[in-house]
């Protein structure tokens, strides 16, 4: 994986930036906002080495928003692409939404990861599509975390710090 993939396709939500239950409309506008751990430090290994976008099914924010949100926890400025399904047309797990985004970002499939939190939207869409998978399980957190069959992901982690020995 280490020497194929040349585009990071990261999800929003619970992936890059905290997703609080209960909370209304677009994130950018929530009172308090956070990175997930280590989200700056391994944005910053990964930037120039790998190009950086992230992706999203959010349903209240459209692209400007994410990035609203993103600029809050000064993480912006890592990535060179940006995707929401409300500016897609279509949305995750449909195999379409990751190769819109492959073709966007003019990387082939087979040399994209998609890095998330949801098995079924983020893993098993990025699967069928041709992209290499990692599934983040972040321990404690949301109900996707009970032991199961990941098959589909290529590698389960449970920091995203895991990541730079993976890459």
């Amino acid at each position: 994986m280490k020497d194929i993939v040349r585009l990071i396709i990261f999800d929003w939500g619970d992936t890059l930036m905290r997703d609080y239950p209960g909370k209304a409309g677009p994130m950018y506008v929530w009172d308090h906002v956070e990175c997930i751990e280590g989200v700056p430090e391994l944005l910053a290994y990964l930037h120039g080495r790998y190009t950086l976008c992230v992706a999203t099914n959010a349903g209240v924010s459209d692209t400007e928003a994410m990035r609203k949100a993103l600029r809050r926890v000064n993480i912006e400025h890592y990535f060179s692409g940006f995707f929401s399904s409300k500016d897609l047309g279509v949305a995750k797990p449909d195999p379409r939404f990751f190769l819109n985004i492959c073709a966007e970002m003019n990387v082939e499939p087979q040399h994209s990861l998609m890095i998330g939190n949801d098995y079924e939207k983020d893993i098993c869409g990025a699967f069928q599509a041709g992209l290499f998978t990692v599934l983040f399980r972040e321990k404690g957190i949301g109900s996707d975390f009970e032991d199961g069959d990941f098959s589909k992901a290529h590698k389960v982690i449970y920091s995203l710090l895991e990541l730079k020995k993976l890459l």
